[in-house]
């Protein structure tokens, strides 16, 4: 406890301290001393007291004020300031403490006489002094039943103003109490002491605000309906703020009009002399009835109530009115709470609650907020509710209201450790401390601490709240090192509150501290999303009992990383994808010290681990992109990379090889960790589709380019001379237009080009031989993602040679090609092999795709009945029109059909429509004005849609798949893949189905004009 002898012991009493040595900064302070008398050695005790008042130049303001007020008083006041420690200390720390109660002390000047006494008054006092603001008696017979039902003699606005009074003044001497210390050595009051005294205040307050509504509402006739009012929240809890809203619901019998008038009105007189009382955690909320019947709330809560109703039962207690009433409600209601653990939707909910607390708060004010920001007051309220709700099933002792009892309950049953259970309390009852201050100093509903560079702000805070001067730092840089110190204690408690104690379990790690037993930590797991915690709860084991130094880290770092996958979509395949790449790596050292070390790799990895299979089988062959996940001084080294270094590399590395096998394999190594690194980036938000898509087919051409060099390379050294011939692919599809996703194949077309001496028949010979080596060694079975080299849009389809010459394509085109071959030329790009005979290839059908005067008329009415056939029967038997992201309505063959269609009829007009990118074609489209700003914006949004959806399907199912699935976990999981919050997947679906509708009507309107 700090001394109160003030430097006054050390320079004796006959120095009388000077106006800047109070740290009184008021021009008009030393005035204002003598004006009292205080600037005698006689004073110098009441001197230094003042000092130390948080406010020293508020409290002399409102001496000064005072004594103006009481007059001859004044002499009264000043001689028991002088000889009465703990009046002094309670007054001084009251008028520094809070602008809005030195008010009410001018105001009210009599009521310095309620801070003589040294004893706050009771709970039967607090109930009759409000009851007497209002002359309130008590119903016949009800007080004898234990109901607190009274009839109020004065009402009206009169009574409004005598209950504010009689509250504020209660109010006063509650505070005056709390504050005491930081002046003089009074008692302190500790938190909970001083939330459960509001509490009492706030029962009593509205216990005399319902005498008045009954006397309102009935006048003097028999009150003919029972109204229970029930305690929700922090007053529930007996844990209320100096400054809150009061939560309360009703219950009536019958619950007719009169029962809702009579709430009605008490709401209302509280609200305007009190606090807001809000009955909007009622059933059905602000949309509900205010009053029900026992027997309404009960079939409500078994039928249509959501876990976040259930979380708030936990803290309903009988406050006022018909007790009985309230006893049964809570006996009704209180077994579903200790149930609600079991429901399907119960991590879903939760999830979305946290989500939804955490969006409240701005940006900027994360770091202020004490109640919703980061390492805030809620993050310790919601682990422990939480934790209540899973343990408190079969574990009766923690069915406990108040935060600190409730934390202490979970302390002592073992579910969690004694030095965080202690230290979790402590941070918890210094942010409350913070945020009593903040509320008192102008009795207002704030939760916000003062910003950093408001020394002013802060320095009133810290000498409210008790914090004194440490070696070299000033109280405020105390201050704001604590309030930093606090907030990442309850943050990293938070993180691991729920999983230090399952290690602990499976490892029996200080058993003296924990007894959490395994069918617990199934629960605790199941409850956090674990659909099969068993086998969740044997791979931690696994984990953390692992040998040496790796076990030692995996107690280290997995309360976080389990939390991390827990805000996965499926936690399951996540921990188990985590145990996989653990015993890969065992034998390596670097993969935990980075977890350990970095917590973005950390947080990165476990959320792809609990997203995408795809990623995360790849991961297991290609380990060493996870180095990539950290962050580089330009932003995440996922996207340092770029596409076209990866595609030199790929095939520096690859013609080396001497063999075709050993080549493909260096290729598929490369195009492996490429997947990787673009999926992991798609999955963690770090890059858009047309980067993804341009990446994807930038590695598919690196892979054929290489596959064909190498392949040329073998014939050569086996033909002992030059190859016959030039050879190259051309891109066709999403392949030719840069456009590849996850799950796509490559559509190309092999080309060659015999040199001068070497006839046909040997050229095509040869080049027929090392394509069809290529296709069959790129194609070759492998645990990577298949390279399938499709060439089906060939010349005369899967009847036609692979490869044709240059002149021989141009002979077909030119006599024989088919409105569609002309539609697939819109797309061809050369892509590997020789470049020059690509270009070459481009300009022969560049004649063919974009003719002078436009393609034929009959070739667009062929378009269109190939699309209308195309709709009609190309759709999967069983497969969904509406969400099929290939084939569907308004899905990507519907944007791409469309595009081409334009290109087909305009492309001879509009150079800049010579594109093979869907993307950019749009954008050539909007800018020819062939179709207006909002319908190309309503195409490109669609195409952009589609592909990302599509992606998502591929990344969570690891195999392609086109159609998106119904409501249920699994779209849950493509939503979240595709960058939507998991319990936001309806509303991804929505947002599917109402984009591709829009786009639909423009391709019906293009492909009917």
């Amino acid at each position: 406890m700090t001394t109160r002898s003030g430097p006054s012991a050390r320079t004796g009493r006959s120095t009388v301290p000077s106006a800047g040595r109070l740290g009184l900064l008021d021009d008009a302070a030393p005035g204002n001393l003598a004006d009292l008398g205080w600037n005698t050695p006689e004073s110098v005790d009441v001197l230094w007291a003042l000092s130390r008042s948080p406010d020293a130049d508020l409290a002399l303001r409102t001496l000064i004020r005072l004594r103006g007020e009481v007059g001859e008083e004044w002499s009264e006041i000043d001689s028991a300031l002088r000889v009465n420690r703990s009046f002094r200390g309670r007054l001084f720390a009251i008028i520094g403490s809070s602008d809005a109660l030195a008010d009410h002390l001018v105001a009210e000047p009599a009521s310095w006489r309620l801070l003589l006494a040294d004893e706050l008054p009771d709970r039967a006092e607090v109930d009759r002094q409000m009851l007497a603001a209002v002359d309130a008696v008590a119903e016949p017979g009800e007080v004898e039943k234990g109901n607190r039902v009274y009839r109020a003699k004065l009402t009206g606005p009169k009574a409004v103003v005598a209950l504010r009074l009689a509250y504020r003044n209660l109010i006063l001497q509650l505070a005056a109490h709390d504050v005491a210390s930081t002046v003089e050595d009074e008692p302190v009051m500790w938190l909970p002491e001083v939330g459960a005294y509001l509490s009492d205040l706030a029962d009593a307050a509205l216990t005399a605000a319902l005498a008045v509504a009954y006397a309102e509402v009935c006048g003097d006739d028999p009150i003919q309906v029972r109204l229970a009012v029930v305690a929700m929240g922090k007053c529930g809890a007996r844990e209320l703020n100096y400054v809150s809203d009061v939560d309360v619901i009703f219950v009536s019998d019958p619950a007719d009009g009169a029962a809702a008038r009579i709430a009605g009105e008490m709401m209302r007189i509280g609200s305007l002399a009190f606090f807001e009382v809000d009955a909007a955690l009622r059933p059905e909320g602000k949309s509900g009835a205010l009053t029900r019947t026992l027997e309404s709330h009960v079939a409500y809560y078994e039928r249509w109530a959501k876990t976040w109703e259930f979380q708030a039962l936990l803290k309903a207690r009988a406050m006022t009115g018909d007790m009985a009433l309230a006893d049964e409600y809570i006996a009704a209601v209180k077994p579903m709470v200790w149930k609600a653990a079991e429901r399907p939707d119960f991590v879903p909910e939760v999830q979305k609650m946290r989500r939804r607390v955490e969006a409240l708060v701005p940006e900027g004010e994360r770091e202020r907020n004490l109640k919703l920001g980061q390492g805030s007051l809620r993050d310790v309220e919601f682990a422990v509710q939480l934790l209540q709700m899973v343990h408190g099933r079969v574990d009766e002792e923690l069915r406990v209201m108040p935060t600190v009892d409730a934390l202490a309950a979970l302390t002592a049953g073992g579910y969690v450790g004694r030095d965080d259970g202690a230290n979790l309390s402590a941070s918890y009852q210094f942010l409350r401390l913070l945020e009593h201050r903040l509320q008192l100093q102008r009795m207002s509903r704030t939760h916000m601490l003062p910003a950093p560079d408001d020394d002013e702000g802060l320095r009133w805070l810290a000498r409210a709240a008790h914090i004194r001067r440490e070696g070299e730092l000033d109280a405020t840089s105390v201050l704001r090192e604590q309030i930093r110190h606090q907030s990442l204690r309850v943050r990293r408690l938070h993180q691991k509150l729920f999983y230090r104690p399952l290690l602990e379990a499976v490892t029996r790690f200080k058993p003296d501290e924990l007894t959490l037993s395994d069918s617990s930590a199934e629960r605790r797991l199941a409850a956090l999303g674990y659909a099969q915690p068993e086998r969740a709860l044997s791979h931690i084991r696994a984990l953390s009992n692992a040998p040496g130094r790796r076990g030692q880290i995996q107690l280290l770092i997995l309360p976080q990383l389990l939390e991390h996958i827990g805000d996965t979509p499926d936690p399951d395949a996540g921990l188990l994808n985590y145990r996989r790449l653990c015993d890969v790596m065992e034998d390596t050292d670097w993969f935990l010290r980075l977890l350990r070390d970095d917590g973005v790799v950390a947080g990165r990895l476990m959320k792809v681990l609990g997203t995408s299979e795809f990623i995360a089988n790849m991961l297991m062959r290609s380990p060493e992109v996870i180095r990539q996940y950290s962050d580089g001084p330009d932003g995440p080294k996922l996207c340092d990379i770029r596409p076209e270094d990866v595609a030199k590399g790929l095939i520096a590395s690859t013609v080396r090889q001497q063999d075709m096998k050993r080549a493909v394999a260096v290729a598929r190594s490369h195009r492996r960790a490429e997947l990787v690194r673009v999926a992991s980036a798609d999955v963690l938000g770090l890059m858009d589709v047309p980067a993804v898509c341009n990446a994807l087919s930038s590695v598919w051409a690196a892979v054929l380019n290489a596959a064909l060099k190498v392949a040329i390379g073998i014939s050569e050294r086996d033909r002992g001379g030059r190859a016959p011939a030039r050879i190259a692919v051309i891109g066709m599809g999403r392949l030719g237009g840069g456009e590849l996703g996850y799950g796509s194949d490559a559509d190309v077309m092999f080309v060659c080009q015999p040199d001068h001496d070497v006839a046909d028949s040997e050229a095509l010979k040869w080049a027929q031989t090392v394509a069809e080596n290529v296709r069959s060694m790129l194609g070759s079975p492998s645990a990577d993602p298949p390279l399938e080299v499709d060439t089906g849009l060939r010349p005369e389809g899967r009847n036609g040679p692979i490869v044709r010459t240059l002149a021989s394509y141009a002979a077909y085109y030119d006599q024989w090609a088919q409105p569609w071959e002309i539609q697939a030329l819109l797309r061809a790009h050369q892509v590997a092999g020789d470049e020059a005979l690509g270009v070459d290839f481009l300009h022969m059908a560049d004649r063919i795709r974009y003719p002078a005067g436009g393609v034929s008329n009959e070739a667009v009415k062929e378009i269109r009945r190939i699309k209308a056939r195309v709709d009609a029967e190309r759709l999967p038997r069983g497969a969904d029109p509406a969400t099929h992201t290939k084939l569907g309505r308004g899905g990507l063959a519907d944007i791409e059909w469309t595009v081409q269609l334009l290109q087909l009829r305009y492309a001879h007009r509009y150079r800049s429509l010579h594109n093979t990118s869907t993307l950019e074609s749009l954008d050539a489209i909007g800018a020819a004005e062939l179709l207006s700003e909002n319908d190309v914006a309503l195409l490109k949004n669609a195409w952009i849609t589609a592909t990302k959806a599509r992606n998502a399907l591929v990344l969570v199912r690891g195999k392609p798949v086109d159609q998106l699935p119904g409501p249920g976990k699994q779209l849950r999981q493509i939503a979240y893949a595709a960058g939507w919050p998991e319990d936001q997947a309806s509303e991804f679906l929505e947002n599917y189905l109402r984009v591709t509708r829009r786009a639909k009507a423009v391709v019906l309107k293009v492909f009917g004009a």
